[in-house]
């Protein structure tokens, strides 16, 4: 049952897109679209590429730190940690973005860096979360048994937190997604390349193309993570 509500919910969503697809495709025409089609290949895969690269970084250092923050002798510094990780949330995207600009030069490299920095709190606030708020019950099952801390983590707590953990690394996806057109500001290419200049010469069709794009991103991202994390999870959520 589940799994059918699972597949329900994931098939509305793609049926709508694909009536928002549609109903812009029939409302600029498919003729002006088709002057922008080779600047949306290369921009989605530029954007592809900053969010790919920033979240695989925020992943590498959120969830062992989440991990560390979770063992009860870390947990009495763990709001204090938090705050560390929450650089990139508490400043304005455009702050980031100009002190990354500033340290590491334009392009690339400071976007992903800014963009990294966006992405980690969620993982890391939601991979605490997950294994401290796990039973008691459970840990205790796990010791009696005889399991060592590392197989615990392992074979016990990561799965059981799986479905809070991944509502982290969503977020962090939404969050990541939504700010890389900015990254435009400072010399990289990605959907910014089409809404900003639209905003600035009232090009309604790139502005639009360059938002539907992101957003397209932004689901097709989503529904990935929740299709793993429905595979992965034992209890069958995501």
């Amino acid at each position: 049952m589940n799994n059918r509500a699972f597949l329900k919910r994931i098939s509305i969503g793609l049926i709508l897109a694909a009536a928002a697809i549609a109903a812009l495709v029939y409302g600029i025409g498919p003729a002006e679209i088709a002057q922008y089609r080779e600047d949306l290949v290369y921009l989605g895969q530029q954007h592809l590429y900053l969010v790919g690269v920033s979240m695989t970084l925020a992943l590498v250092v959120g969830l062992p730190s989440g991990v560390l923050l979770s063992r009860p002798w870390a947990r009495r510094y763990a709001e204090h940690g938090m705050q560390v990780f929450n650089i990139g949330n508490t400043l304005p995207p455009m702050a980031v973005l100009a002190l990354a600009m500033v340290v590491v030069g334009i392009g690339d490299k400071p976007a992903i860096v800014a963009l990294f920095l966006a992405s980690l709190l969620p993982i890391v606030r939601n991979t605490y979360a997950g294994l401290s708020g796990l039973s008691p019950t459970l840990i205790e099952a796990a010791n009696a048994i005889g399991m060592t801390p590392r197989q615990r983590l392992w074979r016990v707590e990561l799965p059981n937190a799986l479905p809070v953990i991944l509502s982290g690394v969503r977020i962090a996806l939404a969050i990541n997604v939504g700010t890389a057109p900015l990254a435009f500001l400072i010399g990289a290419s990605s959907y910014g390349e089409l809404i900003f200049p639209g905003i600035y010469l009232n090009n309604h069709t790139a502005l639009l193309l360059g938002a539907v794009g992101t957003a397209a991103i932004a689901l097709v991202l989503d529904v990935l993570v929740a299709s793993l994390g429905k595979f992965m999870s034992p209890r069958g959520v995501a």
